[in-house]
């Protein structure tokens, strides 16, 4: 499959895993999952095809690694990043002792007078590593690096998940936890 129909398929379920699920008619149950073959067929009736073999390529090869199978691979889901309600039976772990966040030039003043909020989605997104934070700031424009002293929040009683795909996810980020890279 050409690079230019996987970004469409992945864009696309995104979409509709993450956001608006009901659009297509899917719901999506607990833990964000849903049956392949739902999924598939609800593509399908609104005109959007994918095979099965697009949609294990999408899952193996995306970049991001926005999406994950069960065990069985019948079902499927987005591994964070929703914004519709969805209990993604995340399990509290302790943060490593720095995470990063990365933004747009224009958010850091915003931030530092109010901290980094989940906005529209269930979490506020961190990684591990300061090269995916870059990445993540860039999609906002020019990138701007924050450092979060997650193991202070972490001591003071914030609660850490982490996805499948290694995004460390947190309520809110109070300014005192912050430091411009």
């Amino acid at each position: 499959m050409n690079n230019y129909r996987l970004v469409k398929i992945s864009k696309y379920l995104s979409k509709h895993l993450r956001h608006t699920p009901e659009k297509i008619g899917l719901k999506l149950a607990d833990g964000g999952w849903v049956a392949v073959d739902e999924l598939l067929a609800a593509c399908a009736k609104n005109k959007f095809m994918i095979t099965l073999e697009e949609l294990k390529e999408v899952v193996i090869n995306n970049d991001k690694k926005r999406f994950s199978f069960d065990d069985t691979l019948t079902l499927i889901r987005a591994n964070q990043g929703h914004s519709t309600e969805v209990d993604l039976q995340l399990k509290r772990l302790t943060p490593p002792d720095v995470l990063y966040h990365g933004t747009g030039e224009n958010s850091v003043e915003s931030i530092l007078r109010t901290g980094l909020a989940k906005m529209s989605r269930h979490h506020v997104h961190l990684s591990s590593d300061i090269g995916t934070a870059k990445i993540v700031g860039a999609r906002h424009g020019k990138p701007v690096i924050f450092i979060v002293n997650a193991a202070k929040m972490s001591q003071a009683g914030h609660i850490f998940y982490c996805s499948d795909n290694d995004v460390w996810l947190v309520d809110h980020v109070p300014v005192k936890y912050l430091k411009l890279l």
